[in-house]
């Protein structure tokens, strides 16, 4: 579907010459008993696929057939039949969209496979040497496919969806990349997510791709919050977010959410067939609109930089004119085999790039400077803003960055300045209209004390920033506290800033251990704070301090330069806080990442009297210090430890049961061939992969070789075997 195709008025229906169908009386019937009639359970059977397929009409294609009336009627029908013969309802039913449910705060679950962020460019010479990067890591193995497959960059919430033999069974959210939050519920209400895939399936794959909010839907969204007396969203993407996370099942379906889908995780053909993946992006593209999938709209397939380039120029000029936010294009190798060749680094794809735009500049007045103290005593000017829309966002307040950064501009409060959301998100001055500066405007002065506690604050040699030292600072505290909980942190669904700081405030919680003492009697001393709030709160707080991950809790206590990447390197390396905080600066910098600023910061953290009493609280209260995150831990002695293991053609067992057989002996399994594979395992009409793992030197092995490796060391196959 083309640009034009995704933005005219999608409620248009066709004429249609279809006879009525009478949906009942709308009395509630009664519970069938015994095995349904075969009439009816044609019915439903009809009734089901002629739904799916109007909605796929209306929703993919914007060819409806039907008019809402008829579809509606034929809804009610089905729902009607499936309440009488509960036995007839399928997985797939379209009934599962229509919501309703109430949901418990949202589980989370490991990817099967990493989701990986995307690296930034943002000019064509930056972008030139990225390609250049990949060029020469290509010509190492081969050959350099100089063919890209472009598409815009949607800004939504990135969704993986996995579906076996067809049939849509788990949805996550992207999370951290390593965990995300299972969403199945809430996708199953989204028109654009098949809920039984089209044509002849595989027999598993799991399907990415972005929820997001097409913008005339986000602006009556905002319409109807603002006549609710409701907060307006801040923008397409927090909507689509936060409809996704919806307890509401209701709410979410109301939100007209949008799938679409760009790329393909795990793959596994249907059974006794040959893996059968396309070569290209390309291909893969059409194989999921075939399969039944929206897909970004005016991807392109480019061959050199010249198109790509081309191609990133076309999409800037016409992007106002896309139905939903973007903010720059995504740039991938045509090549799925060059793809698997280049592989990832520790956070992004070798073979992809995101080419970011400049951002929209436009006008305001600078009201007053704000300075606000952060979790680490860092004080913070913020400009209060007369309010703005940029970039389809109205901003009222942005950030100035630090003391230099207002001098060096020569910002003054009542300017004209100019203001700019960075890489479309975070709003920033990017300084003053000095033509249109009035008289008697003067220079801004920074603070020598902190505006939360009054304590002078300090300024260290080369830092840009100044900082209250105060440990007792309540503005630290309360910052503190909030990390902690935020999606950087623990990741408390539903306690907010809002409520840390009334916690705070009261002085109910003076540090984050205070919080896993919390009772719902207490918490229902509160004002709007009811009995299934505080028992949410109480309960993911439990769950929390049960089930931690070790570098999860680590990133939590904000110790400064320590983010989420190096919380994970030190909770391998040391198997508690306890021992984290008798580290020396000598035995931290061993470590990959971690240099001698990262490792005084760590001791600095840990020498505070303090954070010390706050881990021995941890112990006290129950919370799990000391959750091993070393993968291999436990393997070192087993034959495949620390090998990578990618199976490929007709196996003899379901590939799941034969990888969960080779994690037994130590190994880890993939999805793709690289340089970094440990060893193939071939069966039947292996494919492509047996020919590049060749070119590459890896380890092959025959499947009846492998099959008697589990025998030799006593890993049962079950009936597989």
């Amino acid at each position: 579907m083309d640009l034009e195709d995704q933005t005219r008025n999608r409620r248009t229906a066709k004429e249609n010459g279809a006879g009525s169908i009478d949906p009942g009386s709308g009395a509630p019937a009664a519970r069938g008993k015994g095995m349904p009639p075969q009439d009816v359970t044609e019915r439903v059977s009809y009734l089901s696929k002629e739904l799916e397929r109007h909605n796929y009409l209306y929703h993919t294609l914007d060819a409806p057939e039907i008019d809402d009336a008829l579809y509606d009627a034929m809804f009610h029908e089905l729902q009607s039949l499936e309440e009488q013969w509960p036995s007839l309802r399928t997985p797939w039913s379209p009934t599962l969209r229509a919501g309703g449910k109430l949901l418990d705060a949202l589980p989370k679950k490991k990817h099967a496979q990493r989701m990986y962020s995307l690296d930034n460019v943002f000019s064509e010479a930056e972008w030139e040497t990225f390609r250049d990067r990949m060029r020469r890591a290509c010509l190492e193995g081969g050959e350099f496919p100089d063919v890209f497959y472009c598409d815009p960059k949607l800004d939504g919430l990135a969704i993986e969806l996995r579906y076996e033999d067809g049939v849509l069974v788990e949805a996550l959210t992207r999370g951290d990349g390593m965990v995300g939050e299972i969403v199945s519920d809430a996708c199953r209400t989204i028109p654009t997510v098949p809920l039984r895939l089209r044509g002849v399936p595989p027999r598993c794959i799991v399907v990415r791709g972005e929820c997001v909010m097409f913008k005339e839907d986000f602006l009556a969204l905002n319409e109807a919050q603002i006549k609710l007396g409701a907060k307006p969203f801040a923008n397409p993407r927090n909507a689509a977010a936060g409809s996704i996370r919806q307890q509401d099942l209701s709410v979410t379906r109301s939100r007209k959410l949008t799938f679409l889908a760009y790329s393909v995780g795990d793959f596994q053909a249907a059974g006794g067939a040959e893996e059968s993946l396309p070569e290209s992006h390309t291909d893969l593209i059409d194989t999921l609109q075939n399969l039944g999938f929206l897909v970004p709209p005016n991807g392109k397939r480019c061959k050199g930089s010249r198109e790509v380039i081309e191609y990133v120029s076309f999409v800037r000029e016409n992007r106002e004119q896309f139905p939903m936010e973007i903010d720059g294009c995504v740039i991938k190798l045509d090549s799925l085999s060059a793809q698997a060749f280049l592989g990832f680094t520790a956070r992004s794809p070798r073979f992809a790039v995101a080419f970011k735009y400049p951002a929209t500049e436009v006008k305001t007045t600078l009201r007053r400077i704000e300075v606000q103290v952060g979790r680490t005593g860092a004080l913070t000017p913020v400009a209060v803003l007369e309010p703005v829309a940029v970039g389809g966002v109205i901003v009222s307040r942005a950030t100035l960055h630090n003391e230099d950064e207002i001098k060096n501009k020569d910002i003054r409060v009542g300017d004209v300045v100019l203001v700019r959301r960075a890489g479309d998100v975070i709003p920033e001055v990017v300084g003053p209209v000095l033509s249109e500066r009035g008289d008697g405007v003067s220079p801004f002065v920074f603070p020598t004390h902190c505006p939360a506690c009054g304590e002078a604050v300090f300024r260290e040699e080369g830092e840009s920033a100044s900082r209250c030292i105060n440990l007792s600072c309540p503005a630290v505290r309360l910052r503190s506290i909030m990390h902690f909980v935020s999606k950087s942190g623990l990741d408390i669904v539903g306690l907010g800033n809002k409520w840390v700081e009334e916690l705070v405030l009261s002085g109910r919680v003076r540090d984050p251990g205070d919080l896993f003492s919390l009772t719902v009697p207490e918490l229902l001393s509160f004002k709007r704070m009811g009995e299934v709030l505080a028992r949410k709160f109480v309960t993911a707080l439990t769950e929390a301090k049960e089930h931690v991950r070790l570098d999860r809790l680590i990133s939590a206590l904000g110790i400064r330069h320590v983010g989420v990447e190096t919380a994970r390197t030190l909770a391998v390396r040391y198997k508690d806080l306890s021992s984290l905080a008798n580290a020396t600066e000598e035995s931290l910098m061993d470590l990959q990442d971690v240099g001698p600023e990262v490792a005084r910061s760590i001791c600095h953290f840990f020498a505070v009297p303090e954070n010390r009493h706050l881990i021995e609280k941890f112990e006290q209260l129950g919370v799990v210090t000391g959750v091993v995150q070393d993968e291999n831990e436990g393997k070192r002695d087993l034959p495949l430890a620390g090998k990578t293991i990618l199976f490929t053609g007709t196996l003899r067992v379901p590939r799941g049961m034969a990888e969960a057989c080779a994690e037994k002996l130590g190994a880890t399994p993939v999805t793709g061939v690289s340089r970094r594979l440990g060893m193939l395992v071939v069966g039947k009409n292996p494919g492509s992969k047996l020919l590049k793992a060749r070119s590459l030197g890896i380890s092959v092995l025959e499947e009846e070789a492998f099959m008697s490796l589990l025998k030799q060391y006593g890993v049962d196959l079950g009936n597989g075997a």
